[in-house]
């Protein structure tokens, strides 16, 4: 591999583990982060919901701007914008500032993620694409892993502020990179569509405020959330519509997905949002939460995935080539499905040791899963749209991530509540195991104490209930990936690939 490539690979791959990282190594200074900015647990959730709509809304214009100014030079501003805007969050001194510079974090992040992979694409030959996205995926893959765990560890022993001020260095070495090895695009005119803009960035603002907020403020039971359902649902319709049926250069071409492998490759990339995301963050919330594990030390135990994966990843990239990309996917559901089918047997009572193998099989699964279905959706597509394709790949994959989150957690608490009201039901003055709980504590029945240690007991089990039955949803949601899988086409070679 030649030196200017390996510099191209380290300036982009710099630029994307700074923006994914940044999505969740904020998540555990939220707590810190209230009490300093005078925030309450509510209002500081939208430095998280901020960050993500300004990502979402920006992130289609990737394949626009990158032909209006040429490829390096929009690397190099949404790399120097991002450090500003970084730099701006770990100076907040209110939660309006806060809110602000995270927007202004995702408007310039927002393309980098996808320009990676496009270039990423660019460097390498048409037969090293795997070992192309096996690069990539390690960083779009590992960082947001890592991230609660280096940000429990910055938050803890030197302040909430550098989960931001951490960018700074990484930024400034991958634009000086970024300079000197980034090859560039020739800039070309493009009208800008409007409309098509307008309405895709309502629609996706409004549906990620409804899937970020959904679950806190009991979806349709808030009328602000049922009319941002209702705006997000208009929008995209129109933007489908006027997209297909209008005499315009479009925002980007729906007929990308008229590719085969790039639409069900798409399909399994939002589908892995609910397994993988949605079950990261509840597998967080039970080490914490429900085991009451520091949030350091939880996220010392979510690392043997994350180390899973970036091994997994390095051999998958070496023989991805050699082998069908199709048969890596296969077997990384089925070690997906064993991982999260034996979180279903997790209890309180669970040792660190009874984490280290579901954890593993999850990063396997994930390591064989993201790499190959990365090669799979752009091996049919011309080098030509790989910008505007990445832009796209990109929003599916964070929309993904969002709707995982969503669907997961409202489907634990649901599940949570459900085995509350009936659990709680044993909670009476005649309930013999309820008199043999409170008998070694020295309490009983009549005792409004005794009544309260209780029903924190039946919550207990109520949330260990939940845990599980979401559990048993991600694994079945890794088992409905296999028929999806099927309708993937494996190209016969690297030189059939240039052809279609």
């Amino acid at each position: 591999m030649s030196a200017k490539r390996v510099l191209t690979g380290i300036a982009v791959m710099a630029a994307t583990i700074m923006q994914v990282l940044d999505t969740t190594i904020v998540n555990v200074a939220l707590p810190d982060m209230a009490g300093q900015l005078d925030a309450t647990p509510d209002n500081i959730s939208w430095v998280l919901t901020s960050y993500l709509i300004a990502s979402a809304i920006f992130m289609p214009l990737t394949g626009y701007l990158t032909d209006r100014l040429g490829q390096r030079r929009y690397l190099l501003i949404s790399i120097a914008g991002f450090v500003i805007a970084s730099a701006l969050c770990g100076m907040a001194s209110s939660l309006f500032q806060m809110v602000l510079f995270r927007f202004m974090q995702g408007i310039f992040g927002a393309s980098l993620v996808p320009l990676s992979q496009s270039i990423m694409l660019q460097i390498f030959p048409g037969e090293q694409r795997g070992k192309a996205m096996a690069i990539w995926s390690m960083g779009v893959m590992v960082a947001p892993i890592l991230g609660p765990t280096l940000g429990g560890w910055l938050t803890e022993v030197v302040s909430w502020r550098w989960t931001f001020y951490i960018n700074l260095p990484v930024g400034i070495a991958s634009f000086l990179l970024a300079i000197r090895h980034v090859p560039d695009t020739v800039a070309r005119a493009r009208r800008m569509d409007w409309p098509g803009f307008a309405s895709l960035a309502l629609g996706i603002g409004a549906l990620q405020l409804v899937l970020d907020r959904g679950n806190q403020d009991d979806w349709f039971s808030s009328q602000m959330l049922t009319f941002a359902a209702l705006i997000a649902l208009l929008s995209l319709i129109f933007f489908v519509v006027y997209t297909l049926t209008g005499r315009h250069h479009p925002l980007f071409d729906l007929r990308i997905f008229r590719d085969r492998n790039f639409l069900f490759a798409s399909l399994i990339m939002t589908t892995i949002g609910i397994g993988f995301f949605g079950g990261m963050l509840l597998q967080s919330l039970f080490l914490q939460n429900f085991l009451g594990y520091p949030t350091f030390e939880a996220g010392l135990y979510m690392a043997p995935r994350g180390l899973a994966s970036f091994l997994v990843m390095i051999v998958v990239g070496k023989l991805v080539g050699k082998i069908p990309p199709r048969n890596f996917v296969f077997v990384g559901i089925l070690a997906s499905i064993a991982g999260n089918y034996l979180m279903t047997r997790f209890t309180s009572e669970i040792t660190a040791n009874d984490l280290i193998l579901p954890m593993m099989l999850q990063g396997v699964g994930m390591g064989l899963i993201f790499v190959p279905i990365s090669t799979l959706a752009f091996t049919t597509l011309p080098k030509e749209i790989a910008a505007e394709a990445a832009g796209i790949y990109s929003l599916i994959r964070a929309l993904g991530s969002a709707l995982g989150i969503s669907i997961l957690t409202t489907y634990f608490s649901r599940s949570t509540q459900q085995s509350w009201s009936l659990l709680r039901g044993d909670i009476t003055t005649f309930s013999s195991a309820l008199h043999a709980y409170l008998a070694p504590l020295h309490s009983g029945a009549q005792d409004p104490q005794g009544i309260a240690l209780a029903a924190r007991a039946v919550l207990h089990q109520a949330q260990n209930v939940g845990y599980i039955d979401s559990f048993w949803f991600a694994t079945l949601n890794f088992v409905f990936m296999l028929p999806l899988l099927l309708l993937v086409r494996t190209p016969a070679s690297p030189a059939k690939l240039k052809q279609t």
